[in-house]
């Protein structure tokens, strides 16, 4: 597979949701003409493999917010400068941010699986499709091939190549650790409150969430850029108590920051109610946990906490020396008050 030829020319470009749209648009359409896949027009058994596969990327990889893949562009030029980047730049940057998404992808079909999930992104989960079903063990594992074979196409002849396999590699074990924590931690069907301390809880988001969703794309900016990644930057990029989602995960018995904080401030009679209902699926139960969570005024608890996690992360970022702050705000920016 021969890398195209790019502009090297400075072009004029806005980073929109539909510009970066594009490209995975442009990237897909690889994957399918993959030479994996090349006699789908011979082959009425290989033209079915090839609409499945374009249907298992279409429905899984860029549903998202695409904050992360977003990302690499927004470190690139933060760190070069926009009036820097050539179209190629622009192209490698939105390339390695669709990876990420990709990642994301395998990731998350991979643990819907795990956690019996019903919906995702507002639609049923891939496995929940009627025509899917446990046909999505394999395709998780082709959405994560998928990151590999755009990497071979388009970075084999860049310098960093094997830096950037690498470092996919090394933050997918990362994030398989992560999901290893969280469900050794809080496994269905099993609550041990003694296990829902704040240092688990930041443990398994820093390596279920932290690395992929922060790290991954400024250490992909900054491989463009040609700084080399220091072992020590995730202490620049962020604090993990803010980066943890704060959704409940009652139903699933998730080690999360509501019910870590809860159980250091409940009452031992609040604490029975979480040991009655904490990861039950039934609705009373859930009910239950949210109704103590209100008593316990956790809302608050939270608005306080991220917006003193914000000012510490803030206070960071100023003082790191190692790259512009604008590398860490606009990221820390997209999580800060999030709604979803």
């Amino acid at each position: 597979m021969a890398e195209p030829t790019m502009k090297k020319a400075r072009v004029e470009y806005t980073h929109t949701r539909e510009d970066f749209l594009k490209v995975y648009e442009v990237l897909r359409d690889e994957l399918l003409n993959d030479e994996c896949l090349s006699p789908a027009n011979d082959s009425a058994q290989a033209k079915a493999a090839q609409e499945w596969f374009k249907e298992v990327n279409d429905y899984n990889v860029p549903g998202g917010k695409l904050n992360r893949g977003m990302a690499v562009y927004d470190v690139l030029s933060s760190i070069k400068g926009v009036e820097e980047l050539t179209e190629e730049d622009i192209f490698k940057a939105n390339a390695l941010g669709w990876c990420i998404e990709w990642l994301q992808a395998f990731f998350l079909v991979a643990d819907d699986i795990m956690d019996g999930s019903i919906t995702r992104r507002g639609q049923p989960c891939w496995y929940k499709v009627p025509k899917v079903g446990m046909i999505a063990c394999n395709d998780y594992i082709l959405l994560d091939c998928c990151i590999y074979r755009i990497l071979k196409k388009h970075f084999r002849s860049h310098s960093a190549y094997a830096q950037l396999v690498d470092l996919f590699h090394e933050v997918t074990f990362q994030t398989s650790h992560g999901q290893l924590l969280d469900l050794t931690t809080a496994p269905i069907g099993s609550v041990d409150l003694a296990k829902y301390t704040q240092d688990n809880y930041l443990r398994i988001v820093t390596y279920k969430t932290a690395y992929y969703s922060f790290y991954l794309p400024v250490a992909c900016g900054m491989v463009l850029a040609g700084i080399q990644i220091q072992d020590d930057y995730l202490d620049c990029c962020g604090d993990p108590e803010v980066i943890g989602k704060i959704g409940t995960d009652i139903e699933d018995n998730k080690c999360s920051w509501l019910v870590c904080t809860a159980l250091q401030v409940a009452s031992d009679e609040q604490k029975e109610v979480i040991k009655a209902h904490y990861g039950r699926k039934e609705a009373d139960s859930v009910a239950a946990i949210k109704a103590l969570y209100g008593e316990l005024g956790m809302e608050q608890r939270f608005r306080d906490y991220e917006a003193a996690s914000y000012a510490k992360l803030d206070a960071i970022i100023s003082e790191q020396t190692l790259l512009p702050k604008e590398v860490f705000s606009s990221l820390l920016a997209k999580i800060y008050k999030r709604k979803k």
